[in-house]
């Protein structure tokens, strides 16, 4: 374990000693440390050696100068500059943020990024702010189209907040596949079979032996498929980005930049209800779905997001579980700065 302040401050460095402005180093930090917190290790402090790699390899643009062109009261493009989406991204859900507060939704589209973390932390960014907030991006394909043998989309992630008045903000931040690649690759390294559903097989069939894995399901079966293609079109159609199978690869040809795109919504509720009804009328609704009566061996019902906001407040005084490895990296380049 380790406590929030200290892997906080050991992150930082790392970006800096590599050229990263603090400002910026700041921005990307909060997001894998958010990340972290809520449980979602996969976005955190894991990924410090890859985007490392990625700066050193020329992927990765430390120095961007962001370039927003207003195209209407409510919209933007915003050119990263191949950048880290992280910080890009913070910035577009800024100028959402600004729009809607003056018109009642505003919109940003950003082109020329790269991977930007966890979604929940820029909806989070909305809802802090009395606001709805909408975010969605797109990645490699490793997953198939339904009834398809072959990987087409990205995990292709979406993710809502909502504010609310004594509740904390509902957060819901889920990928378009039915789990996360990482969770195959612990099956196969443990010899373990995965559940039928999580994976296809080079006939596109679906197994339980992770090592049969070519490529990951949509979850919901179609409604996983459409809901992807949904957010590609969102996240490159509108941004000008390479979509499905001609985005590069995150983990390969780090000399080049990635150029994702993602797309950014901020919506007022006080445009169509005072905010006080709005939130006040979502925490009844959270306090009846929570004392909803749960089925069998199932202790509660839980609110969208209120398990990694209960592992977060664990883990803000407990410290954050990392892996030996991963403490490591960040130990040893933090210190040798």
């Amino acid at each position: 374990m380790i406590l929030k302040d200290e892997l906080t401050q050991m992150t930082k460095k790392v970006f800096e000693k590599y050229g990263i402005e603090e400002e910026i180093a700041n921005i990307i930090t909060d997001v894998l440390i958010h990340a972290n917190l809520r449980g979602v290790d996969s976005h955190g402090v894991l990924r410090v050696e890859h985007y490392i790699k990625r700066i050193k390899e020329g992927g990765i643009n430390p120095k961007p100068v962001l370039q927003e062109t207003d195209t209407s009261p409510s919209t933007s493009i915003l050119d990263g500059d191949n950048g880290f989406g992280h910080y890009i991204s913070k910035e577009a859900m800024n100028i959402a943020i600004k729009k809607a507060k003056q018109t009642g939704t505003g919109a940003v589209a950003v082109q020329n990024s790269s991977h930007c973390g966890a979604l929940s932390y820029f909806v989070q960014q909305a809802a802090k702010n009395n606001l709805i907030g909408i975010a969605m991006t797109h990645t490699d394909k490793v997953v198939v189209p339904f009834g398809g043998a072959e990987p087409f989309f990205g995990t292709n992630p979406i993710a809502f907040g909502f504010p609310t008045n004594k509740e904390e903000a509902i957060i819901l931040d889920f990928a378009t596949s039915t789990v996360a690649l990482g969770k195959i690759l612990n099956a196969k390294e443990k010899g373990e079979k995965i559940p039928h559903g999580w994976g296809v097989d080079n006939n596109g069939e679906a197994t339980i032996d992770p090592n049969e894995v070519v490529a990951l399901s949509p979850f919901g079966g179609p409604k996983g498929y459409g809901l992807a293609m949904v957010v590609e079109i969102f996240s490159s159609m509108l941004t000008g980005a390479a979509f499905g199978p001609h985005i590069s690869k995150m983990y390969g040809d780090y000399d080049k930049n990635r150029e994702l795109g993602h797309f950014f919504m901020a919506i007022d509720p006080s445009k169509f209800v005072s905010i006080e009804v709005f939130t006040t009328r979502l925490d009844a609704m959270i306090q009846e779905l929570r004392n909803t009566t749960p089925s069998t061996h199932v202790e509660r019902v839980f609110i969208p997001g209120e398990i990694e906001n209960i592992t977060a407040k664990k883990r803000e005084t407990e410290g954050i579980p990392l892996p030996k490895s991963v403490y490591t990296y960040i130990k040893n380049e933090s210190e040798n700065y």
